[in-house]
């Protein structure tokens, strides 16, 4: 991750979107580093959301196209794809809250591709989570 911030918010931008589809890998760090290097506050969590988001968005395209092979490329397995139909029958687009979560925010993002949830809805909703995720990053900054 230090090679990424060599390249100050570009690499973040890609960092952020790389952790959100398949490099097991934390957005968080690097926002924080960015921050502790004197980036705009402002700027680098709307950057790290940007790549976070554009990440998720793939990853439900990927599950939206239904290929199996490029399913399983995101270590999402046919079991645990399954096993979130009911989640995403009772929450809909809302679960695309939760697509920030570390493991299964890869899996809710596939799913709710592969179950074709209405894309508007739960483009705002994983929206809505992933600047929640790094506001709640920079007050955690903030603090220490």
């Amino acid at each position: 991750m230090e090679y990424l911030m060599e390249f100050g918010l570009i690499g973040l931008f890609l960092g952020s979107f790389l952790a959100a589809t398949v490099v097991p890998m934390s957005a968080d760090v690097l926002l924080v580093g960015m921050l502790v290097a004197g980036s705009s506050p402002v700027l680098t969590i709307a950057i790290a959301t940007a790549g976070n988001w554009l990440g998720g968005l793939t990853s439900y395209a990927i599950g939206r196209s239904g290929r199996w092979e490029w399913i399983e490329r995101l270590h999402v397995k046919r079991e645990s794809l399954e096993s979130q139909r009911s989640r995403i029958e009772r929450y809909g687009a809302a679960i695309a809250l939760l697509t920030w979560v570390p493991i299964v925010g890869d899996v809710f993002a596939v799913a709710l591709g592969f179950y074709r949830v209405r894309f508007w809805g739960m483009a705002f909703w994983m929206l809505v989570g992933k600047c929640a995720r790094f506001v709640t990053w920079y007050l955690i900054y903030l603090l220490f």
